[in-house]
């Protein structure tokens, strides 16, 4: 299984990203995607999941500002972000998941970087 995420930069508080991460080697649209992300010092942590028949799940931290969605078709999901805080600063990574536990299965892939500068 191979997960690369994509999209990440520094941008300034209140702009908008658009994570993406492409799922190979694995069965995707049977599965729950879900995003994770690091920040320095910090253990890292469940942000936003989607389930197989779209069933989202965000923290509350993100909740109104961050959408996530999947392309089944060419697998990949998706981690749109909009008003972007400093505390958002981290590296993010993508990971199936099962929609009860939130907690990630399998293997992680190389995350991305995002730095949210004030």
């Amino acid at each position: 299984v191979q997960l690369q995420a994509s999209g990440g930069g520094l941008v300034q508080a209140g702009d908008s990203l658009t994570l993406s991460c492409a799922v190979s080697g694995r069965a995707f649209s049977n599965y729950a995607w879900a995003w994770f992300r690091q920040a320095p010092g910090k253990e890292r942590e469940f942000v936003a999941a989607i389930g197989w028949s779209n069933t989202t799940y965000y923290i509350d931290s993100v909740k109104g500002r961050f959408t996530i969605y999947r392309d089944n078709a060419k697998k990949t999901v998706y981690l749109q972000m909009n008003s972007l805080k400093p505390e958002d600063t981290a590296d993010y990574y993508c990971a199936a998941t099962y929609m009860a536990t939130r907690k990630p299965v399998g293997s992680w892939g190389q995350g991305t970087q995002v730095t949210v500068s004030s």
